[in-house]
């Protein structure tokens, strides 16, 4: 909240400089290792320029095409959503570490390969299943069940733990199947 609150009235790099200051030890008291904070204030503060109620960046696109700018901002809402998810995989659990590439060479050279495919993996997936779920179409139109399936398996998917990744990729591939028999019914109707 405090780099969303500061970067209302400040651009990108003013805004990452003031909350890293404010808000970096704060998180590294709390055991997020350093590069992950500084990564995940870095990462709200580009969000902060898409967010209500100043929006700068959808309100400049939107006198750019001479659009609403209000509409605008809701829209490009709608494709941001998932990515506000992003960083707190860095700082939710110490494996989420692993989509930063463990922050250094040294660590890099005796990380767990397979450990940072997993989480990228699942983040990637979590990504995929949010966004179909906030935008209302996957491999189809979505019905209101297989949003909410795919949001909830979304938000499971962010976290980096064993038991998140089993419920959302249960829910994830549920919406895969019912949406593939779906298109292969409306398929055979067709023809």
């Amino acid at each position: 909240m405090i780099v969303w609150v500061v970067g209302l009235a400040v651009p990108v790099t003013a805004s990452y400089i003031i909350c890293a200051v404010i808000t970096a030890p704060a998180l590294i008291n709390l055991g997020v290792p350093a590069f992950a904070a500084h990564m995940f204030i870095f990462y709200y503060a580009v969000l902060s320029e898409v967010s209500p109620p100043t929006a700068l960046s959808p309100f400049a696109a939107a006198a750019i095409c001479k659009g609403n700018p209000y509409k605008t901002t809701l829209q490009s809402w709608k494709y941001v959503a998932p990515a506000i998810l992003v960083p707190f995989m860095f700082v939710l659990d110490k494996s989420g570490s692993a989509l930063l590439l463990m922050g250094s060479t040294k660590a890099l050279a005796n990380a767990d390969w397979m450990q940072i495919a997993w989480v990228s993996f699942t983040a990637a997936a979590g990504v995929i299943a949010l966004a179909g779920g906030l935008q209302g179409w996957f491999l189809a139109k979505t019905n209101v069940i297989e949003r909410w399936v795919l949001i909830l398996s979304g938000v499971c998917l962010a976290y980096p733990s064993n038991y998140s990744d089993i419920a959302g990729f249960a829910g994830f591939t549920l919406v895969v199947l019912m949406q593939f028999i779906r298109n292969k019914k409306s398929a055979g109707a067709a023809a």
